[in-house]
């Protein structure tokens, strides 16, 4: 199986797709320099396979190649951010506390 995580700015989301069939995606906002993400979510026939964590993993490495700032209001890209501290810094460190990093 072909994996590939895409950025589609027209529908302001990354997506993951697996054999060219959409998997799941994270929504987000873009507003100057940061990125909000919004809402992550996988298909249920998708599930389990960790296509989630290369969903983010990607979207929060792009986002670095960006120099953009990242605010985490999917809970899913909390936690992830949190199980995963390298990324912690792309949060503004003035917004630690309030994601809970």
């Amino acid at each position: 199986m072909t994996t590939v995580v895409i950025d589609n700015p027209s529908a302001s989301r990354f997506e993951v797709r697996e054999d060219e069939k959409l998997a799941g995606f994270a929504e987000y906002h873009v507003f100057k320099d940061e990125i909000a993400f919004l809402h992550t979510e996988i298909g249920e026939r998708f599930g389990g396979r960790g296509l989630a964590g290369q969903l983010i993993g990607t979207a929060l490495d792009t986002a670095r190649e960006r120099r953009q700032k990242v605010l985490p209001y999917c809970p899913f890209v909390r936690g992830y951010i949190a199980k995963h501290p390298e990324y912690t810094e792309l949060v503004p460190r003035e917004d630690h506390a309030r994601f809970g990093l």
